[in-house]
């Protein structure tokens, strides 16, 4: 094989070196581009470029056949096989894999001698000029603005012994603009996810946040307290991945999560929600496209390397208000008796009939609170899933459906499952960006607004 080798060349190399008995090789080709300001000027811009090889083996022993793994920078024959040695070796030395199945034989999808799909900074072409009309606009009105942009599409290669042959491209974008008046004591954010950047109109992202600091011109001091509240689709993701992240199937039939039965088992069938609720993955969901496969190197609770390239479709999580299904592999659908619902890298929360948007929820509010977003957030109780974390860049109090000042800042205490019972209000279902997990783990959603009437601020935080 020649030294410069295509991906297709260094998987396929991977499972010709293999002295496994079986081989499964991952490949990812990234390339991103980003840009970042602070104080009303472009900081730094950049472009990477990356092949990451995962190698798992699997070693047949007469307990039953062991797995092991290796992943690292592989754009070389050498790297290739430095890895997969690795692998083997592992392999070797490990115990029988307690989640092992037999390897998913035969997909292919089309594409797949077509090179990696690329991105560079020129994907920023039409935003980076607003970006500075944007600036001059800030500071003429006495505001600051910092942020980043940041645009990736990973081509990812699967093959296998057993047949597979699987290519996926990615495109992921996110962006992120947080405002601040001159003096830095009245601060706004708003951000979101894209495929391309091709809608992101910065102009009208500043006029946002000038709305939004406007609203705190005026400092209201609130107390703890439970408080009739508005979730904006940012908040309402923060929290719902959270909710999707502990859906365990293993967990849940171990007693470790608000998805266990009491006295043993899952509560799937039970009614976890109001009955308008549904709760779904699909990897073929408009704007929010993701793998159709399971592509995984490493196996856990809800995750099975033997399980690399089932077909993944929508599944509803709840339905009509019903736990309908938990992530599971086929390990775990053994356990409980449940079908084979694999994670999927996407998650929709629909409210049946609503309709309309943020801004309608706050004019039928009489006296509440509009949340922008969350963060620091982590659980407190699994089995009940008591979520804490704090308000960030913005709390604004609604009086008689208008929004009339700016309050302080709070930490809250809430379970997200529990919230899915007692909002009283939703708007339509719209992309959403989770401002705690979005940019590293988790982009692709879309919530609706809802209004929580005694949503639990449990004290006031003094963070700004």
């Amino acid at each position: 094989m020649a030294a410069t080798a295509t991906v297709q060349e260094l998987v396929e190399h991977a499972l010709a070196v293999s002295t496994a008995d079986d081989c499964i090789a991952i490949a990812h080709h990234t390339t991103s581009a980003n840009l970042r300001w602070a104080n009303n000027t472009l900081t730094t811009n950049g472009a990477m470029r990356s092949v990451d090889l995962a190698v798992v083996s699997f070693v047949r022993q007469p307990g039953g056949p062991a797995a092991g793994s290796m992943a690292g920078s592989a754009a070389t024959p050498e790297q290739v096989e430095a890895l997969v040695a690795a692998a083997d070796a592992a392999a070797r030395a490990a115990d029988p894999a307690t989640d092992a199945q037999d390897l998913v034989t035969g997909a292919v999808t089309p594409r797949w001698d077509e090179p990696p799909v690329e991105t560079d900074v020129h994907v920023f072409d039409r935003f980076a000029p607003a970006l500075g009309e944007a600036f001059g606009r800030a500071r003429e009105g006495g505001r600051v603005l910092y942020g980043f942009v940041d645009h990736r599409i990973t081509t990812t290669y699967v093959a296998s012994t057993s047949g597979l042959r699987l290519r996926h491209v990615q495109p992921t974008g996110h962006y992120g603009f947080t405002g601040k008046t001159a003096d830095l004591t009245n601060s706004a954010w708003v951000g979101g996810a894209t495929r391309d950047f091709a809608g992101v109109d910065a102009l009208a992202l500043e006029a946002e946040l000038e709305r939004r600091l406007g609203w705190g011109s005026r400092r209201v001091d609130l107390p703890a307290g439970r408080y009739d509240t508005i979730l904006p689709p940012t908040a309402v993701a923060d929290l719902m991945i959270d909710a999707y992240w502990y859906a365990g199937a293993r967990d849940a039939h171990d007693g470790q999560s608000v998805f266990s039965r009491r006295g043993g088992g899952t509560r799937i069938g039970e009614q976890v929600a109001r009955s308008d609720v549904t709760l779904a993955s699909d990897p073929a969901y408009p704007g929010l496209e993701c793998s159709p496969h399971v592509v995984t190197s490493s196996s856990g609770d809800d995750r099975s390397v033997f399980d690399t390239g089932l077909p993944l479709s929508r599944t509803d999580w709840i339905g009509g208000g019903t736990l309908s299904a938990l992530r599971q592999t086929r390990e775990t659908a053994g356990l409980t008796g449940q079908p084979v619902t694999p994670a999927i890298d996407n998650l929709v929360l629909d409210v049946d009939g609503s309709t309309g948007f943020l801004e309608d929820l706050v004019a039928g509010t009489e006296r509440g609170l509009l949340l922008t977003c969350l963060w620091y957030i982590r659980a407190v109780d699994p089995q009940t899933l008591l979520l804490t974390g704090l308000t960030r860049d913005g709390v604004y109090l609604v009086e008689g459906g208008e929004i009339t000042g700016a309050v302080n800042n709070f930490r809250f205490n809430e379970s997200p499952v529990d919230l899915l019972r007692r909002f009283s209000h939703a708007s339509a279902t719209v992309p959403a960006f989770s401002r705690e997990w979005g940019d590293d783990y988790f982009s692709r959603t879309a919530m609706p607004a809802l209004r929580v009437p005694d949503f639990n601020m449990s004290s006031v935080s003094q963070a700004r």
